[in-house]
């Protein structure tokens, strides 16, 4: 049951943290000035960014709590609170929480003032949630990676976990941008094509990132000598399955920019035309974009899951 929670917290925290850092990149990146003071798409995006804030900081408590919980062989209920007061004060995962508590913090009041200096806020709030997901990387195979590899590989997942969520922040917005039951209009369609098309270049340095990053980590966890023995393990199996659906995300989001985006900005750009058409152009694109976010979240459940696995144990 510890186990459960502490990789349900984790994936919660992941994906929560992730949010917060690429939806307040999105608006930097892909709207102008005027575009992030309009109360849509600019105050669209920002308004779930205080609760999201608020939520991390009670993950990240019952984070630390659960791993105490674990550590003491307890339910989270029965902790001993010496004991997790020692584990803030004396070990880097408590270190981390710190950083990750202070980070947050400075994230909320960003995220309570995205609506009168956008831009200033926004880019706050990305620097405190990058910081507060990088935190996370004290935890798992970079936390118990020691001496200077150690540092390398917890910038390395730091720079993987950026970049991860800079994409899946952008597919969050673009959800929000073109959610179904909205109220149609050709402002907002020209936005979300301009915007899915900005993406683009942007996207594809993430890709490299994530690709070149992912391949230092296993080089670091595994080693070119051990695929094979590792292979077998259950961390094996859980990383294999992750690089087939980052594979498919790949695909999916070739056909957003190649095929989608640009049916999007025809129809964007001539709506009223026999061959644009604007409702089946969005829906096709809120498909996309959800399957692509499924995968997404899906990778972040086996993240959580095989960290806390050893990369060479028998199942």
């Amino acid at each position: 049951m510890t186990d459960l929670l502490l990789v349900s917290i984790r994936f919660a925290l992941f994906a929560n943290l992730m949010l917060i850092a690429g939806l307040a990149a999105f608006p930097l990146y892909a709207l102008t000035p005027g575009e992030r003071r309009d109360r849509e798409p600019g105050l669209l995006l920002y308004r779930p960014q205080p609760w999201l804030c608020l939520f991390a900081l009670l993950l990240s408590f019952g984070g630390m709590a659960a791993l105490t919980a674990a550590m003491q062989g307890v339910g989270v209920l029965a902790i001993d609170p010496a004991m997790l007061l020692a584990m803030v004060r004396e070990t880097d995962v408590g270190a981390a929480w710190l950083v990750r508590s202070a980070a947050l913090l400075v994230a909320v009041a960003a995220a309570l003032w995205l609506d009168r200096r956008p831009t200033l806020a926004a880019a706050i709030l990305f620097a405190a949630g990058s910081t507060a997901l990088t935190t996370l990387t004290w935890a798992g195979h970079a936390g118990a990676t020691e001496g200077a590899l150690g540092w390398l590989h917890r910038a390395n997942d730091a720079l993987h976990m950026i970049a991860a969520a800079i994409w899946l922040g952008a597919i969050a917005a673009f959800l929000l941008l073109l959610r179904p039951g909205a109220p149609w209009s050709e402002a907002r369609l020209a936005v979300a094509a301009r915007s899915l098309d900005q993406f683009a270049r942007i996207g594809t340095l993430c890709v490299l990132v994530i690709a070149a990053t992912g391949l230092v980590n296993s080089q670091i966890v595994i080693g070119a000598a051990n695929i094979a023995r590792s292979a077998a393990s259950p961390y094996g199996q859980l990383l294999a399955a992750k690089l087939l659906l980052f594979a498919a995300m790949l695909v999916i989001a070739a056909a957003n920019r190649w095929r989608l985006t640009p049916a999007l900005q025809q129809a964007a750009a001539t709506p009223d035309t026999v061959r644009a058409n604007p409702a089946h152009a969005m829906r096709a694109m809120q498909t996309s974009l959800m399957l692509e976010a499924a995968a997404g979240l899906t990778i972040l459940v086996l993240v959580a899951w095989f960290g806390m696995l050893d990369p060479f144990a028998a199942g």
